[in-house]
């Protein structure tokens, strides 16, 4: 399974990446939404920034997967407090994060700058998406 992920901007996320300061990355929501069950070790993530520019420069490989059952405040904050050292949030992503129902957090490894391409995008708002490949998506310049 392929996975392009959009990486926060104003946190500076693919660069903490790319720099191997940071090597994990997380989503959550009230339910149980993308990729919460779907992202499995060894699936390629294609890292994108969420600056509009639909262009993705960066993949990496999932290293390991952690999927929360329904949280409470209290539980998604140690969840994230002890995952801090790879996942590397800022404090306004903290608080984004602390308090959903739902974590789910995946472990990258051998992320590295790629080719840039863009791909064809669907009209959801989604900051992760699944694909059977890349391939299928993508759109060549």
């Amino acid at each position: 399974m392929d996975h392009i992920v959009y990486c926060d901007k104003k946190a500076k996320e693919l660069s903490r990446l790319l720099s191997g300061e940071q090597s994990m990355v997380i989503r959550g929501a009230a339910g149980r939404k993308l990729p919460h069950g779907r992202a499995g070790i060894d699936d390629t993530v294609y890292l994108i920034e969420n600056d509009g520019s639909g262009i993705i420069c960066a993949k990496g490989i999932v290293s390991s997967v952690f999927n929360s059952e329904k949280l409470s405040l209290e539980e998604s904050e140690k969840i994230i407090e002890e995952n801090m050292a790879r996942l590397k949030l800022t404090e306004s992503q903290k608080k984004r994060w602390i308090g959903k129902r739902y974590l789910c957090l995946i472990g990258l490894k051998d992320i590295h700058k790629i080719e840039p391409f863009s791909y064809v995008r669907e009209k959801n708002m989604d900051d992760w998406i699944i694909v059977e490949s890349i391939e299928d998506i993508k759109k060549s310049f």
